[in-house]
């Protein structure tokens, strides 16, 4: 992903990406569903409700792949979710496409 020109801001703290997105201008954050200090169905309804934040693309990668979760998250409005192991070349993939198609959420903000 590098090779395509990504830069990455890492973390392994939900309330932590939530700040990196906010302060860095994020296109895209790739988000686990289980985390430590919060899981990541929090995370997404933290950014979607922050008027900072809620234009980003979210992409869930997570080893839950019961189709009850995948729904949850995209009604939640998550924008994919991408089941681990996966091909990197497929997230890459994924990425181009969500970044490229910029934002279209209308969404009534709660904050």
């Amino acid at each position: 992903m590098e090779l395509e020109e990504f830069k990455f801001l890492f973390t392994n703290s939900g309330k932590e990406g939530i700040e990196l997105a906010g302060e860095f201008a994020s296109d895209l954050v790739i988000c686990d569903v289980l985390m430590c200090d919060m899981d990541g169905y929090e995370v997404l309804r933290l950014l979607l409700d922050n008027s900072k934040t809620y234009e980003i693309r979210f992409i869930f990668s997570t080893s839950h792949s019961e189709k009850v979760n995948k729904t949850k998250a995209l009604e939640l409005g998550a924008d994919d979710y991408i089941i681990k192991p996966f091909e990197l070349e497929t997230l890459l993939e994924m990425s181009k496409s969500w970044i490229k198609s910029g934002s279209n959420r209308i969404k009534h903000l709660t904050t």
